[in-house]
């Protein structure tokens, strides 16, 4: 462990620009794991997290980390030791935890062939299903607790992508909404768009607008009384809007 620090320091160096675009977030690490680990590996973690505006909060929660990066909350257990005398513990507890998250990763360090072939066997014998939850098998604590924050990041990105997306979409039918809300309230004989914009913003819908009173639209609007008549009777009056329309301009042309 003798240079461990100096490893640490290196490892966050030359990370600080991976992730210093990650927009930042919040991680919360389980007390009870902190006290399990070197002084340095924390301040490695503390360093990490600072450098790409990652809050660091320490709290007795179940899982070692919970991590929230745009919008969305990623849980972890970190397991640093495959120690054989603990792993039924072990996986009972991220059965429990499986049940708990809905995102939640198992990063396990595994050194060695030997280690390997332990966390293979055990995977199958205490019954784990694949991809529930995921694990992420490393060779060392720098290379888990990067893959960690690179996870949660990743979370993070989907999540504001798919937000991005919904708001493109619900943008696009706002604009084909507009679209017809102008086309039906412009077929009301004198009416343009600037007259069927002042409604939409004052009045709002086709429907509220079929219910406004004359007097109502003229004190909502810059509608003309004429044009609050005609929007009353228009809705109102079978015989006005049953009958056939012609527009200025057609009958100056006949």
């Amino acid at each position: 462990m003798a240079n461990l620090e100096a490893t640490y320091k290196d490892s966050t160096a030359q990370n600080h620009s991976t992730l210093t675009n990650s927009g930042g977030g919040v991680c919360m690490m389980r007390t009870a794991w902190r006290d399990e680990q070197h002084p340095s590996f924390i301040d490695f973690i503390s360093s990490f997290l600072s450098a790409n505006s990652i809050r660091l909060n320490f709290v007795p929660i179940a899982p070692d980390f919970i991590f929230n990066c745009g919008g969305v909350s990623v849980a972890f257990i970190f397991l640093t030791n495959l120690d054989s005398k603990y792993l039924s513990l072990m996986f009972s507890r991220v059965q429990k935890l499986k049940g708990q998250f809905a995102n939640l990763y198992v990063v396990i360090i595994l050194p060695t062939k030997e280690q390997n072939d332990l966390f293979a066997r055990s995977y199958f014998k205490y019954g784990m299903e694949l991809g529930k939850p995921t694990f992420v098998p490393v060779q060392d604590l720098e290379m888990g607790f990067e893959k960690i924050v690179k996870i949660a990041h990743s979370r993070g990105v989907c999540k504001r992508q798919d937000a991005v997306t919904r708001l493109k979409v619900e943008k696009k039918h706002s604009v084909q909404r507009m679209d017809l809300f102008l086309k039906v309230v412009t077929s009301i004989p004198g009416l343009d768009n600037h007259d069927a914009n002042a409604l939409n913003q004052a009045i709002g819908s086709v429907e509220a607008i079929a219910k406004a009173s004359k007097a109502y639209i003229l004190e909502n609007t810059d509608l003309s009384a004429d044009k609050a008549e005609i929007i009353s009777r228009f809705f109102r009056d079978p015989k006005f809007y049953l009958s056939p329309k012609i527009n200025r301009s057609e009958k100056q042309l006949i």
